[in-house]
């Protein structure tokens, strides 16, 4: 009766078993948790890197937005590619309300 051997020997070492199968649960889950943990760190790695990407271009479109709101670059982008002037004295009409 080999079976019964068996079962007679899994019944005295229950509690061997179970803290066998618990050690061997707690190891696999450290397992994943440091791999979620890693791949966790690996995007915010790379989020604070696109952050500052995105940052960087910020500024810089900032710059370039104070440099074409001033009014010497209007007026030199005007003549250029409008061939626009300033009118003459003699061209100015004044209209006045009463």
């Amino acid at each position: 009766m080999l079976v019964l051997d068996i079962w007679q020997d899994i019944r005295q070492h229950f509690i061997s078993y179970i803290l066998l199968f618990l050690v061997v649960a707690s190891a696999f889950s450290v397992i994943y948790y440091t791999h979620m943990n890693r791949q966790t760190t690996s995007e915010l790695e790379q989020l604070y890197t696109q952050r500052d990407e995105l940052d960087i271009e910020w500024r810089n479109l900032l710059l370039e937005q104070n440099s074409l709101a001033e009014h010497s670059a209007i007026e030199s982008r005007a003549k250029k590619l409008l061939n626009m002037k300033r009118p003459d004295a003699d061209s100015e009409i004044i209209v006045t309300l009463k």
